[in-house]
This record gives structure tokens, C-alpha cells and sequence, in this order.
């Protein structure tokens, strides 16, 4: 084949993506619902898909963010990055609290339930309130640093992986010529990884159709139904967010966010199969790069961004508190909600890399709020599943707003490669 039709050619696989993954999804639903007992036994489909990806995540934060440091050496613009970054995740999570606090108080979901939590069956809530307790702001800080270097890699903590990567670019970038054929093997070493991300992601149309199949085949539609006003304000507000605050703050920055969206469309849509926004993660660091953000710019903001930037997290927090507090007969007064929405900035940021978090977070607000009773929170344990996707979904798309609008106000973004990429046809 000529190099030109073969270069070509991939493109166009990638291109295809996309509709192979969609086709999965929706063939998985289908026989998660006309086959639940098949359905249930695909899951390991989705998990280890999920597994590929969250293995290959730590060496690639690892070595884009060396590679891009030592280039740079420049302690104080760093600082600065992630200076800007951290704002813009903290005034973005606000502002998706409140708005998750204005929608349940006006469609109040949880009305009309009148549940009595003491006739509740908490006992599948043990493992969420067990974890629940041992959530704490400065126990979050201290667990960022790592008990060894490779520790880690081998539990893939992404926050502490991002702080080793950091330390040692700078180390690197300080040694100068010294220090170039070490650069130079980082380079190439990314470059491997992210050729295994290449490899592993074939399997995605397979991953997101079995993950299907297993979430409605294990948890039936019928669950959809039950808490359907719960779900819909969920997904309602997580689009609004969407259009209005996302689409608000990219037009700001000069961005199409329809543009956006087509461009990370294949990581969106592996979003949705596999419930999961880190399946999507190299991806989305691989895209950030390709459309112009500068690779430190990438590498700091988007790992980060996994760990404090979970707009859909804290839409989804507030939603479900509130609608606990309304099903259990709760008052809440507007200082009890506004001292919700100050217990859940610090716990919704301990959030970062913990499987089941929304439902520990969650578990660790209502005990320290003292008034909505925790085993509330099965009322809504069939249902959290339906709702991940929609969290996962808002936290993708606010990560790659926030990498393109922190890379454009650090001057780090080349303007004339994004016009070319996301005004291509696709």
C-alpha cells in the first residue's frame, strides 16, 4: 500500500469509530432487555476494557507531563498553570452545586415518597458509609503524596502520579544537556503507550456493548420507572449545565462547544458505554495535543481536572441530597442547603479515583450535614447506576472545556491549528 492511501487510511478507522461504538451500545441495551441473564453475565466485557485503559493511565500522565516540564523548566509558569486551573474548577463546581440545588428545590423529585428510613434496609450501603467515614479534606491532601515512587503506578492514583511527574520533569529540564537523552526516551516511550491506547481501543464497540447489556440487564428498566423524575432532572440538568454554562464559557474563550463535542466525539461515546470517564482519558490528553493546547498545559490540567473538576459529580450530589431530604419528610432551610453546598466543595473534591465515589461522597455529606439520615440513600441505590452515565458524560465534556479555555489564557494554544481541525469535515 502506498504510505499516502495508508496514512489515509487511518483516519477513516478512527472516523468509523464511533458508529461501531454507538452500534455496540445499543445492541448490548437490546439484549440486556430482551435477555437480562445474558446480558448480566457480559460485564467483564466493560470491566476490562475499563482495566486496559486504567492501567496505561499512570504511565502516560507520567511521561507527557515529564516530557512537556523538562522542555519548559519554568517553575513559576507552571505554578501558574495550575493556579489558573484550580480557580476555574472551583468556580465551575460552584456553580453546577447551585444549579443542582435550584433544579431539585423546583421540581422537587423527591416529594410525595414519604419513606421512613428506619423501616430501610441499609444493609447494602455498609461498603459506601464504611469508606464514608474514612473521607476527610486533609486526609485527601496528605494521601496526594505517594508512600513510595512506585506505589503509585501500582495503585494508580492519579493525583499522586501527577505530583512524581511534576517533581521529576523539573529535575530533568534542570539538567540540561545532561538530561536530553533521558528526554529523549520519554518521548518515545509516550509515544508506545499511546500506540497501546491505539490497540486497546479496537476493543471499544465490544467494552461499551457488553457494559450495556450488563446495567440493563442486571437493573431492568422497570428501575427507570420507579425513580423516573429523579433521572430525568438528573439528565435535565446535566444538559442544561451542558448547553448553557459549558457552551457560555467556550463561546467566551472563542469555541464552538457543538464543534467541541464532534471533535471528542468517540471518547464521549465510550463514555456513555462503559459509565466511565477515565476510559477516556488518554484519548482526550492525545486530542487536547493534537488541536494546539501545549503539552504541560494538557498534562497538568487534564489529570487534575479528573480529580477537581466533576461538574456532572456535583450536579448529581445536590440533586440526590435534596431528593433524599424530600423523600424522608426533611425540611431544609435555605442556610441547612447553603451549608450543603459548603460540605460538598470540600467533599465532592475527595471524590478523585475511588470506585463508587459519587455514592461514598454522598454517604460522607448527608453524616455531616446531620439532618438528612443516611439510609435515605437506598432509595436510590437502584438507580445510581442509570445515573452515572450522565456524570460521566458532564465531567468529560467539562475537563476538555476546561483544558481548551486554561491553555488559551496562559497563551499556550496554537489558534490556526484548531480552525484547521475542528473546521474539517468529520
Amino acid at each position: 500500500m502506498h504510505p499516502d492511501s495508508q496514512a489515509a487510511a487511518v483516519p477513516r478507522q478512527r472516523n468509523t469509530l464511533y458508529v461501531q461504538v454507538l452500534v455496540g451500545i445499543v445492541l448490548g441495551g437490546l439484549l440486556g432487555y430482551v435477555k437480562p441473564e445474558w446480558g448480566v453475565l457480559l460485564r467483564p466485557l466493560g470491566d476490562a476494557f475499563v482495566s486496559l485503559v486504567k492501567m496505561l493511565i499512570a504511565p502516560i500522565i507520567f511521561t507527557t507531563v515529564v516530557v512537556g516540564l523538562a522542555g519548559m523548566g519554568d517553575l513559576k509558569k507552571i505554578g501558574r498553570v495550575g493556579a489558573k486551573a484550580l480557580i476555574y474548577f472551583e468556580l465551575v463546581t460552584t456553580l453546577a452545586l447551585i444549579i443542582g440545588l435550584v433544579v431539585a428545590n423546583t421540581l422537587t423529585p423527591g416529594a410525595g415518597f414519604h419513606a421512613d428510613p428506619t423501616k430501610l434496609d441499609a444493609g447494602g450501603l455498609a461498603k459506601y458509609t464504611g469508606a464514608a467515614k474514612q473521607m476527610g479534606t486533609l486526609d485527601f491532601l496528605l494521601h496526594i503524596i505517594p508512600k513510595t515512587f512506585v506505589s503509585a503506578f501500582a495503585e494508580g492514583e492519579i493525583l499522586q502520579v501527577l505530583l512524581l511527574a511534576i517533581l521529576f520533569g523539573l529535575a530533568l529540564g534542570k539538567l540540561g544537556d545532561h538530561g536530553r537523552p533521558i528526554l529523549n526516551l520519554m518521548h518515545e516511550i509516550a509515544r508506545v503507550f499511546f500506540g497501546i491506547v491505539g490497540i486497546v481501543t479496537r476493543a471499544a464497540p465490544l467494552a461499551a456493548g457488553g457494559a450495556m447489556a450488563f446495567t440493563i440487564g442486571e437493573y431492568g428498566v422497570g428501575k427507570l420507572a420507579q425513580l423516573g423524575l429523579l433521572l430525568a432532572c438528573v439528565y435535565l440538568t446535566c444538559l442544561i449545565f451542558i448547553i448553557v454554562v459549558l457552551g457560555g464559557i467556550a463561546r467566551l474563550a472563542g469555541f464552538g462547544l457543538w464543534k467541541i463535542i464532534r471533535y471528542v466525539r468517540e471518547e464521549l461515546l465510550l463514555v456513555l458505554g462503559t459509565s466511565s470517564s477515565e476510559s477516556a482519558l488518554p484519548g482526550l490528553m492525545e486530542k487536547m495535543e493534537k488541536i494546539g493546547c501545549a503539552r504541560p498545559v494538557v498534562g497538568i490540567v487534564v489529570p487534575s481536572g479528573y480529580s477537581f473538576n466533576l461538574d456532572g459529580t456535583c450536579i448529581y450530589l445536590t440533586m440526590a441530597a435534596l431528593f433524599v431530604a424530600q423523600a424522608t419528610d426533611v425540611s431544609l432551610t435555605l442556610m441547612d442547603q447553603l451549608g450543603l453546598i459548603g460540605v460538598l466543595l470540600l467533599t465532592s473534591k475527595g471524590a478523585a479515583g475511588v470506585t463508587g465515589s459519587g455514592f461514598i461522597v454522598l454517604a460522607a455529606t448527608l453524616a455531616a450535614t446531620g439532618k438528612i439520615d443516611v439510609r435515605g440513600m437506598v432509595l436510590i441505590l437502584g438507580v445510581d447506576r442509570f445515573m452515572s452515565e450522565a456524570r460521566a458524560i458532564t465531567n468529560f465534556i467539562g475537563n476538555t472545556v476546561a483544558t481548551l479555555v486554561v491553555a488559551k489564557w496562559d497563551d499556550a494554544f496554537d489558534e490556526s491549528k484548531a480552525g484547521e481541525i475542528l473546521s474539517r469535515p468529520r
